[in-house]
C-alpha cells in the first residue's frame, strides 16, 4: 500500500477555481508529505474565485498537454461554477480525467467539479455527493445522490463544498493509501 508521504497529486484547475477548495487540499496534501502539482490550461498563473469577486492567484506547475498519467497516483478536481465549466468543454482536461479513472486512479471532486465527472461517464451508477444546485444534473447522469461531507466509490470521491474540506482530504489520504481501484468500464 503507497504512503501518502509517497505520493504524488496532481491538482487540475483554471481561472474561476473557488480559493478554498484548491488552496485548501493543495496545502494539507503537502503538509501530509504529499508531492503536488498544480495544471492548467496555460502556463503563469490561474486566478480564484471568493464569495462574490475574483481572489488571489496560484501558480500553474505544468501545463495540461504536458501532463504524465502515470507520474501521479491522484488527481484533485476543486469546484466553483468557472472553473469545471471552463475544463468540461476542454479535450486535454476530459482526457487527463479519463485517463485517471481507466488506470484506477484516485479522482476526487468537490463542490461543482462533479460536472467534470458526469462529461466523462464517470457518475452512472455511483454513489456521489456534490453542491446541492448540481444534485439534479448528478442524478440524471446516473448517480446516486447523498447528502453527505464526503462519498468514495471505487477510489472516486465527491464532496459538497469549502466546509467539508477537511474530509475531502482524509478521504483521498484513506484512498491513496489503499491504492489503484478496479472499475467497471
Amino acid at each position: 500500500m503507497p504512503s501518502i508521504n509517497d505520493s504524488r497529486i496532481l491538482i487540475m484547475a483554471t481561472d474561476g477555481f473557488e480559493l478554498s477548495e484548491l488552496t485548501g487540499p493543495l496545502e494539507q496534501l503537502r503538509n501530509r508529505g504529499a508531492k503536488v502539482e498544480v495544471a492548467a490550461p496555460h502556463s503563469g498563473s490561474i486566478r480564484g474565485w471568493r464569495g462574490k469577486d475574483w481572489a488571489t492567484s496560484v501558480d500553474v506547475d505544468l501545463v495540461l498537454d504536458k501532463v504524465d498519467v502515470d507520474n501521479y497516483d491522484a488527481l484533485v478536481l476543486p469546484g466553483g461554477q468557472i472553473n469545471p465549466d471552463l475544463l468540461r468543454v476542454d479535450d486535454n482536461a476530459l482526457a487527463i480525467i479519463r485517463a485517471f479513472l481507466g488506470k484506477g486512479k484516485i479522482v476526487a471532486a468537490i463542490c461543482h467539479a462533479p460536472w467534470l465527472l458526469i462529461e466523462t461517464d464517470a457518475v452512472n451508477g455511483r454513489d456521489v455527493t456534490s453542491y446541492i444546485s448540481i444534485k439534479t444534473d448528478m442524478k440524471n447522469a446516473g448517480g446516486r445522490w447523498v447528502d453527505r461531507p464526503v462519498v468514495a466509490d471505487q477510489g472516486i470521491i465527491t464532496s459538497r463544498n469549502p466546509k467539508d474540506i477537511d474530509a475531502f482530504v482524509a478521504k483521498i489520504v484513506e484512498e491513496i493509501e489503499e491504492g489503484t481501484h478496479r472499475r467497471a468500464a
